[in-house]
């Protein structure tokens, strides 16, 4: 099992526009650790760290393993530079929790919202560091502790009235609408969030399909319960229950015709004749 990875955003969330603005300024020829990238980006040296961390976290970095993602949404003829698209950011989602540099998106979507749906800080930091003795990560509390932090300012809006405005609600995915604080609890760790199942309407058809589509795991047969409850499956990662993810797969069913359902003895599978290429199926969807 691989050792956890935590820290280094410096302690900020993945602001709106720092992926389309990385990826420029990365573009132009320029490294996050020259002198002058303060200047050029427009933002403090803590910033440039931090979203150098973002890009990489997201696999925009155009590193050996990375895709074109970045090519694709935010290049010169990218489909959606500024990221105002649902499906774009349900998109980056999924690329943040499985490409694995930041681990608390992939525990907590993975492995710790299976244990408990509703849970506080204290249940979350109690979880990190069993997997970081399970695994043999080193751990500070301190840092996991703000990695927590990050992690619910990413996809949560403050409840109350903040100096700097800017900085507590320009988190990436407030609108994905995965996240909830209940309440205030007692004390910092007391506060209790919840991450519930549901149908996930917003996500597009294709979103899914692409999702599937990369994971290369997937031979042209795939049962339901995997892509439901597997690891990294689109089930876990966007947080869907059953009657949602089934809705989806049927549009699918009726959109693409080498996609079919079938239910036989108990066993519920998705098969494909053949397998589209994931990419055309990103560019059907933007091309609406």
């Amino acid at each position: 099992m691989s050792k956890l990875s935590f820290s280094g955003h410096e302690t900020f969330q993945c602001r709106n526009l720092w992926l389309n603005k990385g990826y420029n300024f990365l573009q132009q020829g320029n490294r996050f650790h020259q002198p002058d990238a303060v200047v050029r980006l427009g933002v403090g040296k803590n910033m440039v760290s931090s979203i150098r961390y973002w890009m990489n976290a997201f696999g925009l970095l155009d590193k050996p393993g990375d895709d074109q993602l970045g090519k694709f949404l935010l290049g010169a003829r990218g489909k959606d530079p500024f990221l105002e698209d649902i499906g774009s950011l349900w998109l980056l989602h999924y690329r943040l929790v499985t490409h694995g540099v930041a681990s608390i998106y992939s525990l907590v979507f993975n492995e710790f919202r299976k244990e408990r749906a509703e849970f506080t800080k204290g249940h979350l930091l109690g979880f990190l560091k069993r997997r970081c003795q399970l695994t043999g990560t080193e751990y500070n509390e301190h840092i996991l502790e703000r990695d927590i932090g990050v992690f619910l300012k990413t996809y949560l809006p403050p409840r109350t009235r903040v100096s700097n405005l800017e900085d507590e609600v320009s988190g990436i995915f407030l609108d994905l609408d995965l996240i909830e604080e209940l309440d205030d609890g007692e004390g910092e760790l007391g506060k209790r969030y919840r991450i519930l199942s549901s149908d996930r309407k917003s996500i597009p058809s294709e979103i899914i399909m692409f999702c599937i589509l990369e994971n290369a795991s997937y031979g042209n047969s795939v049962s339901f319960y995997e892509l439901l409850s597997g690891n990294n499956s689109v089930g876990a990662v966007f947080a869907m229950d059953s009657e949602g993810l089934m809705q989806k797969i049927l549009d699918l069913t009726v959109r693409f015709k080498d996609i079919t359902y079938n239910e036989d003895a108990g066993i519920r599978e998705v098969q494909f004749k053949a397998k589209p290429d994931h990419w055309d199926v990103l560019k059907s969807y933007y091309a609406k």
